[in-house]
């Protein structure tokens, strides 16, 4: 079973890419199992025609110790186990706590074994700065990371920190980076400047993912790029990046910069030096 872990700064298009790669990892005959560790349980939506998700937290909460794996894995497309870890409420408690505890509940339950998947999918909120988000990276579950970044400071700022994670915990749990995926946001010279920092980092961009609107409006139908526009250019782009994680061989501990390289390295691009 392999195990990979997708993460990156909020709202940089990681959920979308994640579920994208699922979905297109079905289309070959793979079982996969898609774990959501958001609190916005959004990881899943475009797998299962739009519908959310009942969280595995907020089932816990309403049936305790009943609580069965059907009550908290779904079939999305193409077969894709789908689970949502949920959070706390808003405003109570910590919600990488909430990740904690719903990966527990699924150890319990035994949901690896009864399902048996040949790929479980990671997809986790932002930055590793909080143990419960680091999970998937400290406890062994996933062996190989991938990092969706694009060339604006603070989401490579956030990638950074995500390799100071990786780096503590390589030892120990034997992760390793896999590359940056770039979700392009148009910034100038932005493939470049991430391949570059990729290599300061002893990484590799993996794949820049070009802007474009298909992604919204196919998330607004409910469905991802491979199962909404599955002939088009930006489809066929996510089955040579799902072709290259699958081939990829090249897994790395990372090198994170300090922070005032880091703001060197972009100071230096916007000079254009």
């Amino acid at each position: 079973m392999r195990q990979i872990a997708y993460y990156g700064k909020g709202g940089i298009g990681k959920s979308t890419i994640a579920a994208n790669l699922s979905a297109a990892l079905a289309d070959d005959g793979v079982k996969v199992m898609h774990i959501g560790c958001d609190p916005k349980h959004d990881s899943t939506r475009t797998l299962v025609e739009g519908r959310w998700l009942p969280t595995v937290l907020d089932t816990y909460r309403e049936k305790g110790t009943h609580l069965e794996l059907d009550d908290v894995l779904f079939t999305g497309y193409k077969g894709v186990i789908c689970i949502e870890t949920g959070g706390p409420e808003p405003g109570i408690g910590c919600a990488g706590r909430g990740i904690i505890r719903a990966i527990e509940l699924m150890e319990k339950l035994d949901a690896f074994t009864n399902y048996d998947p040949d790929i479980v999918i990671y997809d986790v909120l932002g930055d590793v700065v909080c143990g419960g988000f680091a999970m998937p990276l400290r406890s062994g579950y996933a062996r190989e990371t991938y990092i969706v970044t694009s060339g604006e400071l603070m989401s490579l700022y956030a990638a950074n920190n995500i390799c100071k994670g990786i780096s503590r915990f390589a030892a120990r749990s034997h992760i390793r980076l896999g590359g940056f995926i770039c979700n392009a946001r148009n910034v100038e010279h932005e493939r470049d400047h991430v391949e570059s920092f990729a290599e300061k980092l002893n990484t590799q961009l993996i794949a820049y993912v070009p802007r474009n609107e298909l992604f919204r409006d196919c998330e607004f139908n409910g469905k991802t790029v491979i199962e909404g526009a599955p002939d088009s250019e930006l489809a066929a782009a996510l089955r040579t990046l799902k072709d290259k994680i699958i081939a990829n061989t090249n897994l790395t501990v990372p090198t994170p910069l300090d922070l005032e390289d880091l703001e060197d390295m972009a100071v230096s691009w916007y000079r254009g030096l």
